[in-house]
């Protein structure tokens, strides 16, 4: 199994340095990053096709794998799926870099078109999508009427919340992360991973797995920006809140307004921008 970070030397620079040493080496911690590929198809003898490659911090790996089908529209449940494992890669040692999907009977198997490259790197969750008409998939889970009502003193609280738990970047500094938390401000679980939307996937295919979707009345929080490809992730899951400690974009806000969704950016402090369904955040005007 791969692990999540790894040691390295390094030349430490500080020019303040007190006591006049301005170079020296030492060992630092950094976030593995390594490539997974999905393969999906029905059960029977043979090798599944393969259908993605995505840049991630090993750990949590069938949960990303589930997640990623899911918010791509391409399972609904996880009554879809009839096995998913870690398999051995080409690499040696073995990393275990591959997940096998195999679907339930009557799923009918992804497109493999060419048009539609599933590749995705840490940073971007969506490049290589022919079209924007690609990639907006419709959820299943309506979240327009869901009656989710969250204080702004509470949502101010969670980054602090969810920063605790992130325990690799404590030792790394390099990992983004997303919790999912409930009205009363309980973080459910957390993933962390170098790309903020394999951390997103990883927490909704922990959903899948458990049988929780739709994730009525719950709120997503991510360490990063909202981005068209994270809001859209959340609505597939049912989320009816998505915060982030950045910046939203264009396209964020526009899916999060289409969708119903409440959409929250640079939440930092005792401030944020409510960007779309400002009915869901409610404000105690000072006395």
């Amino acid at each position: 199994m791969g692990r999540a970070t790894d040691r390295r030397r390094v030349l430490r620079i500080d020019l303040d340095a007190a006591d006049g040493r301005a170079a020296v080496r030492r060992p630092d911690t950094l976030s593995v990053e390594e490539p997974l590929e999905i393969r999906v198809g029905p059960a029977g003898p043979g090798r599944r096709k393969p259908l993605a490659v995505t840049m991630r911090t090993p750990g949590d790996d069938l949960d990303l794998a589930i997640g990623f089908l899911l918010t791509e529209g391409l399972i609904r449940s996880t009554d879809d799926v009839l096995t998913a494992q870690l398999c051995s890669g080409a690499e040696t040692p073995n990393t275990y870099n591959v997940v096998d999907v195999v679907l339930a009977p009557g799923v009918p198997e992804p497109s493999t078109d060419p048009s539609r490259n599933f590749y995705t790197t840490s940073s971007c969750g969506v490049c290589g999508k022919a079209s924007i008409d690609a990639v907006r998939t419709r959820s299943l889970f309506p979240v327009a009427g869901d009656p989710l009502v969250v204080p702004a003193t509470l949502l101010a609280e969670l980054p602090d919340r969810l920063r605790a738990a992130q325990h690799a970047f404590d030792r790394t500094g390099g990992l983004h992360a997303a919790g999912l938390f409930t009205p009363a401000g309980e973080l459910v679980t957390l993933r962390e991973d170098v790309g903020r939307h394999n951390a997103v996937d990883k927490v909704i295919g922990w959903a899948v797995r458990e049988r929780h979707l739709p994730l009525t009345g719950h709120l997503l929080l991510v360490s990063g920006r909202a981005s068209f490809e994270l809001t859209q992730k959340a609505w597939m899951a049912g989320l009816p809140l998505l915060a982030a400690v950045s910046a939203p974009s264009t396209l964020a806000v526009e899916l999060a307004e289409e969708a119903g969704m409440t959409l929250v950016g640079f939440l930092r402090g005792r401030t944020m921008n409510v960007y779309a369904g400002p009915q869901r955040i409610t404000v105690e005007q000072p006395t």
